[in-house]
């Protein structure tokens, strides 16, 4: 493993998040009363509800999700007490789950790459420009091709090789670095399939983008294949991991229109541009606690 640190920017200092705002998740069975058990806790703490979002796929007896964001002075104090409440009014009341967190603490990405620098250089010039409320805390690549574009951002880039078919002394490396470090990882056209015990192990969500709607055009070479076929439209999703490939929960697809006059090099480049939208929609969604996975469903309050 190579390691090559980097002088740290201002751009977390930009991207700490709205001060004292908290995101409080709330999904399981619906019934009568949840979104005014949830405001009756929050108004006895005076909190003030900034926004709130909510979905039943069935009124009758099915599952429901909500998504508020509250404002709260003394939040970091206050906490405990409202998360007590909680468990009282939505827990032992209702049989429901919840997360709450202190959106002021951005949560961190680490990123994947590969050769590919598309989508990784969006996102970090994204984060620059503070549009992106998260920390980086490293970049990891299997090759050293993006190491110094990384190094202008202030970002630590670590570049671990991953060579032939046993992965396992690099996710060692890569659950090594991540330990207690990172709340998510993207994987920005990272070329390399993740093993299920990496999976397991990591702890965190995993994002990764495709080139396609899935599961059309899969492995390599899609523009190509695509071109082959004739299709009219190319698109990109952004998806969960899970150990069965490219068939995890899809947090958010786009689609360009293409032409029979379009080169298969004509299709990477519109291709290019939907996979760097559809990514960073996709992360700041998960950021700013707008995703709720249900199975292999997701709910996304955008």
């Amino acid at each position: 493993m190579t390691v090559i640190q980097t002088a740290p920017t201002t751009a977390a200092k930009r991207n700490k998040g709205p001060d004292r705002q908290a995101s409080l998740i709330v999904q399981g069975a619906d019934a009568t009363g949840i979104v005014a058990a949830v405001t009756s806790v929050l108004s006895d703490h005076g909190a003030n509800i900034v926004s709130l979002d909510q979905y039943s796929d069935d009124p009758h007896g099915g599952s429901f999700f909500q998504r508020t964001v509250f404002g709260l002075d003394g939040l970091r104090a206050a906490l405990p007490a409202v998360r007590a409440d909680l468990d009282t009014a939505l827990v032992e009341n209702y049989g429901l789950t919840y997360t709450l967190r202190d959106m002021s603490a951005p949560k961190r990405m680490a990123i994947f790459a590969s050769k590919s620098d598309h989508c990784l250089l969006d996102l970090l010039w994204r984060h620059r420009r503070g549009q992106l409320p998260v920390s980086i805390p490293m970049v990891i690549s299997n090759h050293p091709d993006v190491a110094e574009e990384v190094r202008g951002f202030g970002i630590p880039f670590f570049h671990v090789p991953s060579l032939g078919a046993d992965k396992s002394a690099a996710e060692a490396e890569h659950l090594k670095l991540l330990k207690d470090n990172v709340d998510f990882v993207v994987l920005a056209r990272y070329m390399q399939i993740l093993s299920g015990d990496f999976i397991e192990r990591v702890g965190v969500p995993v994002i990764n983008i495709h080139h396609s709607f899935l599961p059309a055009f899969i492995g390599a070479g899609p523009y190509a294949k695509a071109k082959e076929r004739g299709v009219k439209l190319v698109g990109a999703t952004a998806h969960y991991v899970t150990e069965d490939l490219d068939e995890g929960p899809i947090i958010e697809q786009d689609v360009v229109r293409v032409s029979h006059a379009d080169t298969a090099a004509d299709l990477t480049r519109r291709g290019a541009d939907v996979e760097r939208a559809v990514l960073s929609r996709a992360v700041l969604w998960h950021a700013e606690d707008r995703v709720i996975r249900d199975g292999n469903h997701t709910i996304v309050f955008a």
